[in-house]
């Protein structure tokens, strides 16, 4: 008896290793490094946060110490009378970054998918290294202190920054199909993760010179990276003439490769044939519209569920450092060196998760599995003690289960949902549900980075876990839908197999 098309995995397999070139190892480091370089500027400011509301806020001095004349000069850069001020207004910033860089995914996804998405991507890395240096380092040259003006910058950057996920992640789905997407991806969403740790590094071997080289340092080589994406990027297969996703000769295995992980396998051949697209004869696939990429099967779901989880990896992401030094007592340079561990525990989580949904060919129990212990390693890790190798190791165990999960949503599956079916498998679909997933995940993030700092100042750091805790629930509450068609189209195969045999 022959298996359905659903069990056939192993062509699929052997396609991904066929069909690898030269091209598809250079595009997929230059996207990696790429959105690398971006969230290694990002977690410049996480990283120097207590170096930062050191210099906003007055210095204690003693008795005996002289009285500095005119105070409004020595004292033009002291923002806020205490340190409670200064760190509500960090948090804030945050807030507003991630507001703006939510609004601006939305729109970037869109733009992404109508204009050439090299020229969208190098423009916003350059853009974006200039607000930050003007951001972290002009300001401190000249002296000049303004919350208004740092939260105008802080728009800006984050408009700018949102032009990277959508692409990079179109970009990649647009050279690598569904044929082992999930470790593929999950090797390749390490991306943000060595970004935050290339940041915490740069950050910390030039921050006894002053926090304004960490912006310095992080800004030029972003720049840098925008003008080597302009140059050598290659967007699609097609731009060197090879063969497009689906449309080689091996037509089966590639149509196999490229179909969705959560499609409904039981559906009519008739619902199959069915498109948002108009048909084009010129065969030149159009751009979906907005509303039309939300009413995808499980993009709001899985929407919905990032936001929740990307609250909990982004707090981890801009509060580590400050968690570390301010609770602890810890230097804020060793804090941002052992804060890597929850990244590199992100990177293993993500690649091996993938890898498993692969064999599976099927995300959501997987991801519900590492949620389920990641609510166990936020609890544990709440509880951790004064000891910096037992912290570093129940860090990297709570980034495995949070990073891993939050790195196949925003990658993986992005890519799974903007290759449906319904939308004939077209790139132009790739980057505008990219935006709506990762856009919505950022509202989440913004409201949490707020929240996260007024628990904190009100209630302390333990119900700021036990907040990450509930919405990591939250996560596992939304795609449980998913949950369990999937577990149950596992079973079927399962009987499948058994009456194949």
């Amino acid at each position: 008896m022959a298996l359905p098309g659903s069990l056939w995995r192993q062509p699929a397999n052997r396609g991904l290793v066929s069909h690898c070139t030269h091209h598809h190892i250079v595009v997929f480091l230059l996207t990696f490094f790429s959105y690398s370089l971006l969230h290694a500027s990002r977690k410049t400011f996480s990283n120097v946060k207590v170096s930062i509301s050191s210099q906003w806020t007055p210095s204690c001095l003693n008795s005996t110490a002289p009285e500095l004349r005119p105070y409004e000069i020595w004292n033009s850069s002291h923002l806020f009378p205490n340190a409670e001020e200064a760190t509500l207004f960090l948090g804030t910033l945050d807030t507003i970054f991630l507001f703006s860089y939510a609004v601006g995914l939305f729109v970037s996804g869109i733009v992404g998918d109508r204009l050439n998405l090299r020229w969208v991507l190098s423009f916003g890395m350059c853009s974006s290294a200039l607000v930050v240096f003007f951001f972290g380092t002009l300001t401190e040259w000249l002296h000049f202190y303004n919350k208004w003006f740092y939260c105008c910058l802080w728009v800006v950057n984050g408009l700018l920054q949102s032009t990277g996920w959508p692409c990079v992640v179109a970009v990649m789905g647009n050279w690598f199909g569904k044929a082992g997407r999930g470790f593929v991806f999950g090797l390749w969403s390490a991306c943000a993760s060595v970004g935050n740790i290339l940041g915490a590094f740069l950050a910390s071997c030039v921050l006894k010179y002053g926090y304004e080289y960490a912006f310095l340092v992080t800004a030029s080589v972003q720049f840098a990276g925008g003008v080597i994406v302009f140059f050598g990027l290659l967007t699609s297969p097609k731009e060197v003439g090879l063969p497009e996703l689906g449309a080689d000769e091996d037509g089966s295995v590639e149509e196999d490769a490229n179909r969705p992980l959560m499609g409904n396998d039981d559906a009519d051949d008739d619902d199959r044939n069915y498109s948002i697209q108009a048909t084009d004869t010129d065969n030149q696939p159009k751009a979906i519209g907005f509303f039309q990429a939300c009413c995808l099967p499980g993009v709001v779901l899985y929407s919905l569920a990032y936001a929740c989880l990307k609250l909990v990896n982004y707090s981890f992401f801009f509060w580590l450092p400050f968690y570390l030094s301010n609770n602890f007592g810890w230097k804020e340079a060793e804090a941002d060196q052992l804060s890597i561990w929850y990244d590199v525990g992100g990177i293993i989580g993500g690649t091996i998760q993938g890898l498993i949904s692969d064999v599976l060919q099927k995300r959501a129990p997987v991801l519900a599995i590492s949620l389920l212990f990641a609510v166990g390693s936020l609890f544990g890790y709440s509880r951790s003690p004064n000891s910096k190798p037992i912290n570093g190791v129940i860090m990297a165990i709570t980034g495995f289960f949070i990073g891993g999960p939050s790195n196949m949503i925003s990658s993986a599956i992005s890519a799974d949902l903007g290759r449906q079916d319904l939308v004939k498998g077209s790139s132009e679909a790739l980057a505008t549900v990219t935006g709506i997933v990762d856009g919505t995940g950022s509202i989440g993030a913004a409201v949490g980075q707020y929240l996260v700092s007024l628990i904190q100042e009100n209630l302390g750091w333990m119900w700021v876990f036990y907040f990450f805790i509930l919405m990591t629930s939250s996560t596992i509450l939304f795609i449980s839908p998913l949950i369990v068609r999937e577990i149950k189209l596992l079973l079927h195969e399962r009987r499948l197999r058994m009456l194949a045999e």
